[in-house]
Protein backbone atom coordinates (compact mmCIF):
# COMPACT_ATOMS: atom_id res chain seq x y z
CA UNK A 1 0.00 0.00 0.00
CA UNK A 2 1.31 3.44 -0.95
CA UNK A 3 1.21 6.07 1.77
CA UNK A 4 0.07 9.56 0.88
CA UNK A 5 0.60 12.20 3.52
CA UNK A 6 -0.77 15.75 3.28
CA UNK A 7 1.46 18.54 4.53
CA UNK A 8 0.45 22.04 5.56
CA UNK A 9 2.05 24.97 3.73
CA UNK A 10 2.43 27.98 6.00
CA UNK A 11 2.78 31.65 5.07
CA UNK A 12 6.22 32.82 6.09
CA UNK A 13 6.23 34.93 9.22
CA UNK A 14 8.97 37.53 9.45
CA UNK A 15 10.81 37.75 12.75
CA UNK A 16 14.07 39.66 12.20
CA UNK A 17 15.57 38.73 15.57
CA UNK A 18 15.16 34.99 15.01
CA UNK A 19 16.20 35.16 11.34
CA UNK A 20 19.54 36.76 12.21
CA UNK A 21 20.18 34.10 14.86
CA UNK A 22 19.14 31.31 12.49
CA UNK A 23 21.36 32.65 9.68
CA UNK A 24 24.32 32.95 12.05
CA UNK A 25 23.66 29.49 13.48
CA UNK A 26 23.52 28.00 9.98
CA UNK A 27 26.76 29.73 8.94
CA UNK A 28 28.76 28.76 12.03
CA UNK A 29 27.31 25.50 13.29
CA UNK A 30 26.57 23.26 10.32
CA UNK A 31 26.71 23.34 6.56
CA UNK A 32 23.32 23.05 4.93
CA UNK A 33 22.39 20.68 2.13
CA UNK A 34 20.36 21.80 -0.86
CA UNK A 35 17.45 19.84 -2.29
CA UNK A 36 17.30 18.97 -5.97
CA UNK A 37 13.98 19.97 -7.48
CA UNK A 38 11.82 19.79 -10.58
CA UNK A 39 9.53 22.75 -11.32
CA UNK A 40 6.96 22.53 -14.08
CA UNK A 41 3.54 23.85 -14.97
CA UNK A 42 0.25 22.31 -15.97
CA UNK A 43 -2.66 24.22 -17.46
CA UNK A 44 -3.78 25.31 -14.01
CA UNK A 45 -0.83 24.91 -11.58
CA UNK A 46 2.86 25.31 -10.86
CA UNK A 47 4.19 21.98 -9.56
CA UNK A 48 7.38 21.47 -7.53
CA UNK A 49 8.75 17.99 -6.82
CA UNK A 50 11.73 16.86 -4.78
CA UNK A 51 13.00 13.53 -3.48
CA UNK A 52 12.77 13.82 0.27
CA UNK A 53 13.08 10.20 1.39
CA UNK A 54 13.99 9.60 5.00
CA UNK A 55 12.44 12.84 6.26
CA UNK A 56 9.33 12.77 8.42
CA UNK A 57 6.69 15.42 7.67
CA UNK A 58 7.23 16.97 11.11
CA UNK A 59 10.96 17.41 10.33
CA UNK A 60 10.49 19.94 7.55
CA UNK A 61 8.68 23.18 6.86
CA UNK A 62 7.27 24.65 3.66
CA UNK A 63 6.54 28.38 3.53
CA UNK A 64 5.53 30.88 0.87
CA UNK A 65 6.20 34.61 0.83
CA UNK A 66 5.33 36.72 -2.20
CA UNK A 67 6.90 34.91 -5.16
CA UNK A 68 9.31 32.77 -3.10
CA UNK A 69 8.74 29.21 -1.86
CA UNK A 70 11.07 27.83 0.80
CA UNK A 71 11.48 24.19 1.82
CA UNK A 72 13.54 23.70 5.00
CA UNK A 73 14.16 20.67 7.16
CA UNK A 74 16.53 18.12 8.61
CA UNK A 75 17.33 14.56 7.55
CA UNK A 76 18.33 12.58 10.63
CA UNK A 77 20.76 9.69 10.27
CA UNK A 78 19.11 6.66 11.88
CA UNK A 79 22.50 5.00 12.40
CA UNK A 80 24.32 8.05 13.78
CA UNK A 81 24.22 7.26 17.49
CA UNK A 82 24.82 3.51 17.20
CA UNK A 83 28.55 3.37 16.49
CA UNK A 84 31.49 5.11 14.88
CA UNK A 85 31.99 4.01 11.29
CA UNK A 86 34.96 3.97 8.93
CA UNK A 87 33.31 4.97 5.67
CA UNK A 88 34.66 3.99 2.26
CA UNK A 89 32.09 6.28 0.64
CA UNK A 90 29.69 8.74 2.22
CA UNK A 91 27.41 10.27 -0.38
CA UNK A 92 24.14 10.44 1.53
CA UNK A 93 23.55 13.85 3.09
CA UNK A 94 22.40 13.86 6.71
CA UNK A 95 21.58 17.11 8.47
CA UNK A 96 19.78 20.37 7.79
CA UNK A 97 18.71 21.25 4.25
CA UNK A 98 16.82 24.02 2.51
CA UNK A 99 15.85 25.26 -0.90
CA UNK A 100 14.35 28.56 -2.01
CA UNK A 101 12.52 28.70 -5.31
CA UNK A 102 11.45 31.85 -7.10
CA UNK A 103 8.07 30.96 -8.52
CA UNK A 104 7.96 31.48 -12.32
CA UNK A 105 4.33 32.64 -12.33
CA UNK A 106 1.92 34.26 -9.91
CA UNK A 107 0.17 31.63 -7.75
CA UNK A 108 -2.66 31.46 -5.23
CA UNK A 109 -0.78 30.66 -2.00
CA UNK A 110 -4.00 30.09 -0.06
CA UNK A 111 -4.91 27.06 -2.21
CA UNK A 112 -1.44 25.46 -2.34
CA UNK A 113 -1.27 21.75 -1.47
CA UNK A 114 1.64 19.50 -0.54
CA UNK A 115 1.85 15.74 -0.22
CA UNK A 116 4.46 12.99 0.12
CA UNK A 117 4.12 9.76 -1.82
CA UNK A 118 6.87 7.12 -1.98
CA UNK A 119 9.51 9.59 -0.72
CA UNK A 120 8.66 12.33 -3.25
CA UNK A 121 7.34 15.68 -2.01
CA UNK A 122 4.91 17.28 -4.47
CA UNK A 123 3.71 20.86 -4.04
CA UNK A 124 0.89 22.09 -6.30
CA UNK A 125 0.15 25.79 -6.42
CA UNK A 126 -2.78 27.02 -8.57
CA UNK A 127 -1.80 29.75 -11.01
CA UNK A 128 -3.56 33.09 -10.80
CA UNK A 129 -5.08 34.06 -14.10
CA UNK A 130 -5.18 37.78 -14.62
CA UNK A 131 -6.45 39.73 -17.55
CA UNK A 132 -3.44 40.14 -19.82
CA UNK A 133 -4.75 42.75 -22.24
CA UNK A 134 -6.88 45.72 -21.33
CA UNK A 135 -7.72 48.98 -23.09
CA UNK A 136 -6.98 52.08 -21.13
CA UNK A 137 -8.72 55.31 -22.01
CA UNK A 138 -6.83 58.56 -21.74
CA UNK A 139 -9.75 60.47 -20.32
CA UNK A 140 -9.47 63.27 -22.90
CA UNK A 141 -12.74 65.03 -23.57
CA UNK A 142 -13.63 66.08 -27.11
CA UNK A 143 -14.11 69.79 -27.63
CA UNK A 144 -17.66 70.84 -28.39
CA UNK A 145 -18.17 73.12 -31.42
Amino acid sequence: MVSLKKIKIKPKVKNPENEITNIEERKWLKPEGQLTIDVYETNSSIVIQTAIAGVKPEDFDISVENDMLEIRGIRKNPEEAKSKKNYFFQECYWGPFSRKIILPKEVDNSRAQASIKEGVLTIKMPKLERERKRKISLGIKKKEK
